[in-house]
């Protein structure tokens, strides 16, 4: 491993206000290792070789260099966010193939902040689903090639996870930063409507999608947060103590939670509990019909993401999805269903500060041709693995999926961690807790054995 590639944004940073590396060096290493090992991983989509080369140049003649946050620092961006010459195919044969005549909101902020694109990631189609796969490629976990690294943003935790860049940029609709975060063993915050801008397809999927950072450390998923949300999320000088609610039972009724995963929230609450935090095993009021009213806007908002493309372009599940969200969209436009889902759980999370549950109901699912199979397939793996996360874009409350755990094959395990309102650096607090009481692997040790 290079000098440069494996470590975190925060040092990288530092290195290249201090003049000790160059924003050059540091982007052309990462390139080398897009190289070597991005045919294995599948996270890009495109890579920017001589373009980020171009703007690494530039940032290191930044009279402003020295107060740059993210200086020389290599980020990926999700393939539906807007980067000035690129085009943004959104996982897609049907979108087209035209340059963005400028930077999304949030890549624009990256930039000012002297970060450099290196390249754009893959995702599913639409970024609808929660495994990564299609036209493109197929991104994989890095801990297990054999497994999905998990959708929508899959790419962009793929990449970070094998060390090809320090932070990627995703966002979250039902799930889509969470989701790639806890199969490749990152740490990443949705955060509550309103943070961080969003703009994303048509309508941000009625306001419940939220676009975010996914990094191997809190110090930098603080980092990154802080730039997108022009907002500082200082670390607290001293420890609150908080009250937290430990929930394993799933919020989509029927769904079952493996062991690996329950275990990690029993362990997580007893180090959490002996480092002074108040934790009780609570579980959330969820309703009988979440999964109708998650179903609903789900499918609604890929109905409204795809009015316009040809429909004969996209994959059968694509076209079932939309089809079947198409006579939802006006109840989901008018109705009250968030509303009521809000006020229900509001209650617990004014009881109890923080909520912790697992980040997944089971390992991450085979890296397979998924878009090649039918919608029922999907719709079923999908709400198998990964039951804990629709419910808070529903709220619009923030939300993190934390490594913590084993997996019996020694992959991660993960746990989410929930907020009220405004609770962002509440939660990241939390995350820091975790991560000092229990280390994670930043990266992950590239192999190929398949998943026992």
């Amino acid at each position: 491993m290079s000098s440069w590639v494996g470590r975190t944004a925060a040092e990288i940073a530092a290195a290249v206000r201090e003049k000790r590396v160059t924003p050059r060096e540091v982007v052309a290493e990462h390139l080398a290792r897009i190289a070597e090992l991005d045919g294995r991983v599948g996270a890009f989509r495109t890579v920017r070789d001589e373009a980020a080369l171009a703007e690494a140049d530039e940032v290191g003649v930044r009279p402003d260099l020295a107060e740059l946050p993210l200086a020389g620092v290599p980020v990926a961006v999700k393939d539906n966010l807007g980067v000035r010459g690129e085009s943004t195919r959104n996982g897609s044969a049907a979108t087209p193939d035209t340059p963005a005549a400028e930077d999304h909101v949030t890549v624009a902020r990256l930039r000012a902040a002297g970060a450099v694109v290196v390249g754009l990631t893959n995702v599913p189609e639409l970024c609808v689903f929660g495994t990564t796969e299609g036209v493109y490629g197929t991104a994989r976990s890095p801990w297990d090639l054999t497994r999905t690294a998990g959708g929508s943003s899959g790419g962009s935790a793929a990449a970070v996870a094998a060390g090809l860049v320090p932070l990627a940029l995703g966002n979250d609709g039902m799930g889509s930063l969470r989701i790639p975060a806890a199969a490749c063993g990152l740490v990443t915050l949705k955060p509550g409507h309103g943070v961080v801008p969003a703009d994303i397809g048509h309508g941000d999927w009625f306001g419940m999608s939220e676009n975010g950072p996914l990094a191997t450390t809190v110090e930098d998923l603080r980092l990154m947060l802080a730039v997108l949300a022009e907002t500082a999320f200082p670390a607290p000088g001293e420890r609150t103590p908080r009250r937290i609610a430990a929930a394993v039972r799933s919020p989509l009724a029927g769904v079952t939670v493996s062991e690996p995963f329950r275990t990690a929230v029993r362990e997580a609450a007893g180090l959490l509990n002996g480092a002074g935090h108040t934790v009780r095993r609570a579980e959330p009021p969820y309703p009988l019909d979440l999964g109708l009213t998650a179903l609903r806007h789900w499918t609604a908002g890929t109905a409204v993401d795809s009015a316009e493309l040809d429909p004969a372009r996209l994959a059968p599940r694509t076209r079932t999805h939309a089809a079947i969200g198409r006579r939802f969209v006006r109840s989901v436009r008018t109705g009250d269903a968030r509303d009521r889902l809000r006020a229900r759980l509001l209650p617990f999370l004014t009881e109890y500060d923080v909520l912790l549950t697992p980040a997944l109901a089971r390992r991450s699912p085979a890296a397979a041709p998924w878009h090649q199979r039918s919608w029922a397939a999907n719709v079923a793996v999908n709400t198998a693995s990964s039951p804990f996360t629709p419910v808070w874009n529903l709220t619009g409350w923030p939300a993190m999926s934390v490594p913590f755990g084993a997996l019996p094959t020694g992959a991660p395990a993960a746990v989410q961690l929930v907020g009220r309102p405004g609770t962002e650096a509440d939660l990241l607090a939390v995350a820091e807790d975790l991560e000092r009481l229990r280390p994670w692997a930043r990266l992950a040790p590239l192999h190929q054995e398949a998943d026992r």
